[in-house]
């Protein structure tokens, strides 16, 4: 069974979520969620009739903040924290994760994302792509799905598919629409993982970010048209040579329209913006092509 938790990052509703899987009488968690909502995190678990020092397999999608900075808690409590083998060394020692993140954020870090602690090397296990971890009566499948981060793994269980960020972001009734924060967008390497996904033929997809998708190649389909163009319309801008703070305003006004024109609120605007920050987009696309250049 999977229990869906909702971390109400920022006390916004439908932002993050983290994922509680249990099988056969064994507890595993994808995702963590920030250390800044730990808390809400319990409630979740223990809501959903369990403790959550019992939980013992935590598989991350990636290593970024709002997906895996609580793993080191659970990783204290004894529990194996499964994670992509380039993610590896950040979790051993988040000071370069951390650090850098707090070049964007400064004196919010604490607010948004709390502390991020280093986990012991013999808490952690990184599988190759493919490879199947034992979870109570069935198991989880490892994939390799780079393009938003070089370090990133869908997780398949059973007819269902823990996707991290690789299959965007997509709020309530909203469109799915691309994050792409800095600093390893590769749009070549994601649309390759699109691919794989489709040939899984799984049932549902889990997003953070936020729920559960049924109607995948739609889904997906919308996913890679809105992930071309948009990182497009960054390169235009480039090209005509516009910077960062020059770009921001026209990218936040054309993701906010597109929103707007599938009928988006003001307060779901606002929640996909916490969820994926316009800006920080901004600031990932124009690596990229600044890197392919």
């Amino acid at each position: 069974m999977i229990h869906t938790i909702d971390l109400h990052f920022q006390n916004h509703k439908h932002t993050i979520a983290a994922f509680l899987i249990e099988s056969n009488g064994e507890l595993a968690l994808v995702e963590t969620g920030p250390y800044s909502t730990f808390q809400n995190l319990k409630r979740g678990v223990e809501t959903a009739g369990f403790s959550i020092d019992k939980i013992k397999k935590v598989f991350l999608t990636h290593i970024h903040l709002d997906h895996a900075g609580a793993a080191w808690y659970f990783a204290q409590q004894g529990a194996t924290v499964y994670v992509h083998p380039a993610g590896l060394k950040h979790l051993i020692d988040p000071s370069k994760l951390y650090n850098s993140a707090k070049i964007i954020y400064q004196d919010k870090m604490d607010e948004l994302w709390g502390a991020m602690n280093p986990i012991d090397e013999k808490m952690l296990y990184a599988p190759e792509t493919g490879e199947k971890i034992k979870f109570g009566d069935t198991e989880l499948i490892a994939h390799y799905t780079p393009g938003h981060a070089v370090h990133h793994i869908a997780w398949q269980f059973n007819d269902d598919l823990f996707c991290g960020d690789v299959a965007g972001v997509k709020i309530d009734n909203g469109v799915v629409v691309p994050p792409c924060p800095p600093p390893d967008i590769n749009i070549e390497d994601w649309l390759k993982s699109i691919e794989v996904i489709k040939k899984l033929k799984v049932k549902r997809l889990h997003l953070v970010h936020f729920g559960t998708v049924s109607h995948i190649n739609a889904h997906l389909k919308s996913l890679e048209k809105r992930l071309m163009r948009w990182s497009n319309f960054v390169k235009k801008c480039m090209d005509k040579g516009m910077n960062a703070e020059t770009i921001t305003p026209l990218y936040v006004n054309l993701v906010t329209k597109e929103l707007k024109r599938y009928g988006a609120t003001n307060d779901v605007v606002s929640q996909f913006e916490s969820a994926n920050p316009a800006w920080m987009s901004v600031l990932g696309l124009m690596r990229y092509w600044k890197k392919k250049n």
